[in-house]
């Protein structure tokens, strides 16, 4: 069966091919490991470029079902061009075709050897553009797109093509549109933590885009726990970048009564940064006259915040850091 699969990709017309692209998808793994996968990547790569659409998908699903479990093959159909072929295929007029080449660079760039290549062939720009679509379908493309994006950040030096793409205005926007405990604002907002926390440029261009601070706080108010721990990162790098310049802005977004919250029943790295924050935003004595208002309101959001969790018992630590902070407030 192996020969005829390896005949047919060579030698035979559309129909063949096409025929022959999904029985190697069939085979078994102990069956793709006896076949010579470099003998199949050129045919395979060469029925991307067909106007067949159902050529490109068996050659797609074909190549998927190789570098399954394969980093060398993965490699291998890199290296055999497939990267320009899967780029313009981004751009079909045909959905399953996109959301099947999008798994295709998704599965590609889990192999550490491709990323720098992926990167460098202008994917980045092209994947960000799918962060924030809008097509009524996009949400398994949106996921995909933003989990692609996540294996490159693993890589620094791809970092700086991350942030010129434009993609973290799309990844605010998306956590901002979506539903805060969605499975798609905990992707985007986890990308968007490794993007910050590994350039210090990303940080201010973050800190610095309208709506982002608050943003943010309503994460850590709304979010899944996982997506709270990483908006609750995200505004600590921010305050630590700069405090006199950012400690007030979030404050005045309101974010108390969630940090609070947070700093309690967060996961155990949430609760740890939450505290940081709260040791972080407690002194607010050189904010000038208008925030003693702030404060005031301050005051009356913690105690609020208080009295809401009244029966159940809150951590010791947070204890102290709101009595703490209560007292600076009225200093």
């Amino acid at each position: 069966m192996e020969k005829e699969i390896v005949e047919n990709l060579w030698n035979g017309d559309t129909e063949s091919q096409i025929q022959a692209a999904m029985n190697l998808g069939r085979l078994s793994r102990k069956q793709r490991h006896m076949l010579e996968a470099s003998v199949v990547m050129v045919p395979l790569v060469s029925m991307l470029h067909s106007e067949n659409y159902e050529a490109i998908e068996a050659a797609l699903c074909a190549l998927l079902s190789l570098s399954f479990g394969s980093d060398r093959n993965k490699i291998r159909i890199i290296r055999t061009g497939a990267l320009p072929v899967l780029l313009s295929l981004l751009h079909c007029d045909k959905q399953t075709v996109i959301q099947l080449t999008l798994v295709a660079m998704l599965t590609l760039s889990s192999c550490k050897e491709n990323k720098v290549a992926i990167a460098s062939s202008g994917a980045v720009r092209v994947l960000a553009e799918f962060v924030n679509s809008n097509d009524s379908t996009s949400t398994q493309s949106q996921l995909d797109a933003i989990a692609t994006l996540h294996n490159l950040t693993t890589c620094q030096e791809i970092i700086p093509h991350i942030v010129s793409s434009g993609v973290m205005l799309s990844l605010l926007e998306l956590i901002h549109s979506s539903v805060k405990s969605s499975p798609l604002a905990e992707k985007a907002i986890g990308l968007l933590e490794n993007i910050v926390s590994s350039s210090e440029s990303a940080l201010c261009e973050a800190a610095g885009t309208g709506g982002a601070i608050r943003i943010l706080v309503e994460t850590i108010e709304d979010g899944s726990l996982l997506s709270k721990e990483h908006a609750v990162c995200i505004l600590l790098l921010i305050c630590q970048s700069c405090r006199e310049k950012y400690r007030g802005l979030i404050l005045t977004e309101g974010v108390m009564p969630g940090l609070l919250q947070l700093s309690v029943d967060g996961t155990w790295r949430a609760k740890s940064m939450a505290q940081k924050l709260l040791l972080l935003l407690r002194d607010c004595s050189n904010y000038g006259s208008g925030c003693k208002q702030i404060n005031h309101e301050l005051i009356e959001r913690i105690m609020e915040e208080i009295e809401e969790e009244e029966g159940e018992k809150l951590a010791d630590t947070t204890l102290k850091l709101v009595v703490e902070m209560i007292a600076k407030l009225h200093a």
